[in-house]
């Protein structure tokens, strides 16, 4: 196996395989580790003839040791991410999800790794009701999955302190893009209601639609983990990874309509068990941290991510 700079787990799915594309793109090498439970082979066919490529299992501590070899950071993207998935199979996420992720460290530890960049989510957070959410505020998980990205970042601190390996948790907020499957039953809200558009029927909204989020575009969230690669302000910490910004349900259908030239209407159903109500980042740590700045707002990403699943790209 020759040697690759970066490795990328879970470089197969959506917010991996940008990170790899990025990567690859400023000439590094890198290797992904992916089992395609829920990566796509799609995803890597720009990524293939360029990058490693191991198809294997986090739950497989000798299989990650084996694609820690030679590699300098790790992008740890890989997970069961989806809070519906992990009310409904709460063990298997665990073991991904947590278990996984120790593996991850263990093998980092072992084979000389310099740093693991972590994917955590703003669903630690919870519900309360302070907003914007920042990094020193108690955390309230609603869910098994957020419980298990918190158990992570954990992890990830323990690491560092008792064993000298620099981690960096980022806590993404509603990542949406290019390659989210819109297909999948635990798809995100962005490319099931601009799938449901392209098809001409009204998108599924979970509760009265004036929940908020603070989306954040592909780009956005790839940036920050290329910075927090290197900053060497940022080990140990917890950063926030949005854009500050609160935009409710109701509102993303009606600029999507914009987009689409309809008035669009939704069917609205009852809220789902452990679905936070609002949330929104205050980013100024990861801005003073690393350096990020978003540079891709919600309208554009919105308006990329729409010829991207017309172009069949998605």
């Amino acid at each position: 196996m020759t040697t690759a700079r970066y490795l990328v787990t879970g470089g197969a799915g959506f917010i991996g395989s940008h990170i790899a594309e990025a990567l690859l793109g400023a000439g590094e090498s890198v290797r992904i580790f992916d089992n395609l439970a829920t990566g796509r082979e799609s995803n890597l066919t720009v990524l293939k003839e360029r990058a490693q490529f191991i198809q294997g299992d986090l739950r497989d501590l000798a299989s990650m040791r084996v694609a820690m070899q030679g590699v300098e950071v790790v992008f740890h993207q890989a997970a069961l991410a989806s809070v519906p998935r992990s009310i409904a199979d709460p063990i298997g996420s665990l073991e991904t999800n947590i278990n996984g992720t120790q593996n991850v460290l263990l093998a980092a530890r072992d084979s000389g790794v310099r740093r693991v960049v972590y994917a955590s989510s703003s669903s630690v957070y919870g519900n309360t009701p302070t907003l914007p959410k920042c990094e020193d505020m108690p955390t309230h998980p609603m869910s098994p999955y957020a419980v298990q990205k918190l158990s992570g970042e954990l992890l990830c601190r323990v690491f560092t302190r008792i064993y000298g390996l620099e981690t960096v948790a980022l806590r993404y907020f509603n990542v949406f893009g290019p390659r989210q499957d819109p297909a999948s039953e635990y798809a995100a809200v962005i490319p099931r209601f601009l799938t449901a558009l392209i098809e001409k029927r009204p998108p599924i909204v979970f509760g009265d639609g004036e929940q908020t989020r603070d989306f954040t575009y592909i780009a956005n969230v790839v940036q920050a983990n290329l910075l927090a690669a290197s900053s060497p302000d940022a080990v140990g910490y917890a950063l926030n990874i949005g854009c500050g910004e609160r935009i409710s349900l109701n509102t993303v259908l009606r600029l999507a309509g914009q987009l689409f030239g309809v008035t669009a209407g939704a069917d609205y159903r009852e809220p789902r068990p452990g679905d936070v109500r609002d949330s929104c980042a205050d980013i100024n740590l990861a801005q003073r941290l690393l350096g990020y700045r978003p540079s891709v707002s919600f309208h554009e990403g919105l308006a990329r991510t729409l010829d991207a699943l017309r172009s069949g790209i998605a």
